[in-house]
């Protein structure tokens, strides 16, 4: 079987843990990226088209070999050295890291154990490489870049930069007419690459995957990343060269900096002291003595770079940069002033706060395009801030909202609240300010007082009129709700508990939930052929395309009460949580009988000899795991009997052992038996059938009365009727096993692809889609309830409770002896 995404991650994950503790996030990633390199290449070296060898003793299992050899990291270099000289062609003057650095790996037997254990990580035999053949498979791509959000996310402050968010570089991608690079000539460029992510998300996006790919970056170390995550995507031609961009750009002809037919950048916010002597008349005219940027802040330096790195008719680029650029003066103005007065600028995207490894603040994506820029009408401001998910201790795009940033992009409509085309006249009377909020008015979420239904109660129109959304889509449900009084003023018809279910039987909220459904149906019937249709070679990332693009617009034609970007990323999520895996091992294996694992296996370690056992037992119906189909889904297609009889006993039992508990409860004293010593207080009385028996045979002797031992023999009777249960319990578990077990050993591939298909994709994605429908209502609900509370006590009763408080206070002083 295909090695799925999610266990390589977590496997890779895994291996850092070799590593952290003895060096910073920032350092271990080389160590561990350099070893997943070697893995990746040992197991890939002579499959066709494969480009990259592997030298006599170099291969993985040769670095195998050295675990626990003395001389390990030295010869882990000698390996290294010999694969990076045999590839030259294709990796360059890659920046090895050092496995015999006793600073960073310990000394002596410590560096020996550190480094046994981060290639033992890799001996895992899901790691396997060679078995993942899928077209579009990008595994060891999309690895690579997972560990690199971690190691940014936790390689602090000054020290994150390395990597764009995945998401924010699609959104890059996708508004630069990418699509249109449709030969080898073609060029993409990022004057400051880090790991070469952003890069490669825009290289995604060309028509022609042969389009050509340069970078330059600063550090030596994470120019050796960039190399690697091209070589681990299967590009081995890409230009990766490393130097200071503004000091020394590596891309020149002609005297001046190469120019790209697109550019894309993340460069370090607001750097200081880039300005070095004798820049300030830049001999490549990137700036002038007269436009130049601060010293003690590099934005516009780079901002000007990537301009001029951009072919002069045809050359677009996207920059991400703090919104400081968009408003600083001084020099800043000047040079803001000059780029808007060039119309070099086609539209700025504002960002969520929190989403960049490394800093906190926000940002935006300056967009610039030469082409057709003296018929342009002015700048297309996106207002995004608002759109994210909160992710541990950063926050992230989600996909809706990087689709909605795209279609808005491409549409280059206004839409209120998000985005409008801002004409140059109004800019300049801003004074070429770009300042978002000066063109995008956010929504108002003031709540805003009605004094007079403060002081005489009833609900404001201007409230009830901001639902209008709701109204719309949904005539009869206004009225279902309100009732409007002589004095303008609106009435709640039915009490706050009752709203809900108001809303639930409202004819046209109905009528909404129903069209709905029907939309989700017809999309179901659409695309269902086409999942029952995937076969081996089949390309995964475009089927997710088509069948959320269908999705999205099915419900975009549909001016019902949910989002239809919501139900966009319902589908989008659980791509990313089951779905994408089942189809890439769909893609490489074709609708083989699953892989069922029915056995557990753990494993124990002799703290003498030190040898590890392992442990194999049986597993139980519900705890088999079968990545591909999951035995939920085949227990409640085919065994729905078995299992509710099963779930009835475990109720029977727990009722049983709920009365016994009860019992013991009621009468502490009788059942405080079996134990010599007192009792701590507090402590859960734990009762043993054999002392309980005991207690009953000794009863006599003991002198218990009659009634303490009618209470014993009554948890006896009770403890004995669960034995039963338990027994035949465990039968009918043990049979259902042996029955699910044999059920899939015999499954044809129709019912394979029909529970896959049916039973569990399409019915999770429906079901996370009518969710939506049901959040409806509690949106609404909340609503108005907060309205009504807000107006539902007036001025002169809130005044009359005040007044019979007081009343009491002094009452109760003049009790107490006390006057006022």
């Amino acid at each position: 079987m295909a090695i799925k995404k999610s266990q390589l991650y977590s496997a890779l994950w895994e291996s850092c843990n070799a590593l952290r503790g003895s060096m910073d996030a920032s350092q271990y990633k080389d160590y561990v990226l350099i070893v997943l390199f070697v893995k990746y290449l040992s197991d890939k070296a002579g499959q066709p088209g494969f480009r990259l060898k592997v030298p006599e003793g170099c291969s993985f299992k040769d670095f195998v070999a050295l675990k626990q050899d003395d001389k390990i990291g030295e010869k882990m270099n000698t390996k290294l050295e010999a694969i990076k000289e045999l590839n030259a062609r294709q990796i360059g003057d890659l920046t090895l890291p050092n496995f015999n650095d006793p600073t960073k790996l310990g000394s002596g037997r410590t560096m020996v154990d550190t480094l046994s254990r981060l290639i033992g990580v890799f001996e895992n035999d899901a790691l396997d490489f060679s078995r993942n053949r899928a077209a579009d498979d990008d595994l060891l791509g999309d690895a690579y870049e997972y560990l690199m959000k971690n190691f940014a996310a936790e390689s602090g402050k000054s020290k994150g930069q390395f990597y764009t968010p995945a998401e924010v570089s699609r959104v890059m991608a996708k508004v630069l007419r990418i699509n249109e690079l449709d030969r080898a000539e073609h060029t993409i460029y990022d004057p400051t690459c880090g790991s070469g992510s952003l890069l490669l998300r825009a290289l995604a996006e060309a028509s022609n995957p042969r389009v050509s790919i340069f970078g330059q970056e600063k550090d030596s170390s994470t120019a050796a990343l960039a190399k690697l995550n091209m070589l681990l995507h299967g590009i081995s031609s890409a230009d990766i060269k490393v130097g200071d961009t503004l000091a020394d750009p590596q891309f020149k002809q002609y005297g001046m900096v190469s120019t790209f037919d697109v550019c894309v950048a993340n460069p370090p916010f607001s750097m200081k002291n880039w300005l070095a002597s004798g820049m300030e008349n830049d001999q490549y005219n990137r700036w002038t003595a007269n436009l130049l940027p601060p010293a003690k802040c590099g934005d516009y330096a780079f901002l000007l770079h990537l301009i001029a790195s951009m072919k002069s008719e045809e050359g677009r680029g996207a920059c991400i940069l703090p919104h400081g650029v968009l408003f600083r003066g001084n020099a800043e103005y000047d040079i803001r002033k000059y780029i808007v007065k060039q119309h070099y600028i086609k539209g700025i995207i504002s960002l969520p706060p929190n989403i960049f490894f490394g800093t906190g603040i926000p940002a935006s994506i300056i967009i610039i395009d030469k082409k057709n820029k003296d018929s342009r009408n002015g700048i297309f401001f996106i207002d995004a801030k608002d759109g994210f998910k909160k992710d541990g201790a950063k926050n992230r795009l989600r996909e809706q909202d990087i689709k909605r940033i795209v279609d808005a992009w491409d549409a280059q409509q206004n839409i209120p609240h998000y985005c409008r085309m801002v004409e140059w006249n109004e800019i300049e009377k801003n004074d070429y300010n770009l300042n978002i909020p000066r063109y995008i008015r956010p929504v108002d979420k003031e709540v805003q007082h009605d004094i007079e239904a403060h002081l005489h109660g009833g609900l404001p129109a201007f409230d009830i009129d901001n639902m209008d959304a709701f109204w719309k889509a949904c005539p009869t449900l206004k009225d279902s709700l309100f009732q409007l009084k002589n004095n303008g003023y609106y009435s709640l018809k039915p009490q706050k508990a009752e709203i809900s279910n108001v809303i639930d039987n409202d004819t046209s909220y109905k009528e909404q939930g129903t069209a709905f459904a029907q939309l989700l149906n017809e999309w179901k019937e659409a695309v269902k052929p086409q999942m029952l249709a995937i076969s081996q070679g089949e390309r995964p990332k475009e089927l997710i395309t088509e069948w959320s693009k269908s999705l999205l617009a099915k419900v975009l034609g549909h001016s019902g009460l949910v989002d239809a970007y919501e139900v966009y990323d319902v589908l989008l999520n659980y791509w990313a949580e089951a779905m994408q895996d089942d189809c890439y091992m769909i893609s490489n294996d074709g609708w083989t009988y699953p892989e069922v694992k029915a056995v557990k296996r753990k494993e124990t370690t002799d703290k003498k000899t030190k040898q590890t056992k392992v442990k194999e037992t049986v597993c139980m119906y519900d705890e088999i795991v079968c990545d591909l189909l999951p035995v939920s889904v085949v227990l409640a297609e085919y065994f729905s009997v078995e299992t509710a009889e099963i779930a009835k006993l475990s109720e029977q039992i727990d009722r049983k052992q709920a009365d016994m508990d009860n019992l013991v409860e009621q009468n502490t004293e009788v059942f405080a038996i079996g134990d010599d010593d007192e009792q701590e207080e507090n402590k859960e009385i734990s009762v043993k059938a054999a002392d309980v028996k005991a207690a009953i045979k000794n009863a006599y002797k003991d002198g218990t009365s009659e009634e303490n031992v009618k209470f014993l023999q009554q948890w006896i009777d009770l403890s004995n009727e669960k034995d039963v249960l338990n027994k035949s319990l465990k039968k009918k578990r043990s049979q259902l096993t042996d029955a699910v077990v044999a059920k899939y050993s015999v499954l044809t591939e129709d019912e394979i692809k029909m529970l896959v298909v049916e039973r569990k994709w399409l019915a999770s994605v429906i079901s996370g889609c009518k969710a939506l429908m049901q959040n409806v209502t509690h949106r609404i609900s909340n609503d108005i309830t907060a309205l009504v509370e807000r107006y539902e006590t007036t001025l002169s009763e809130t005044a009359n409770a005040i007044n019979d408080l007081e009343k009491e206070v002094l009452a109760s002083l003049k009790e107490m002896g006390f006057t006022v």
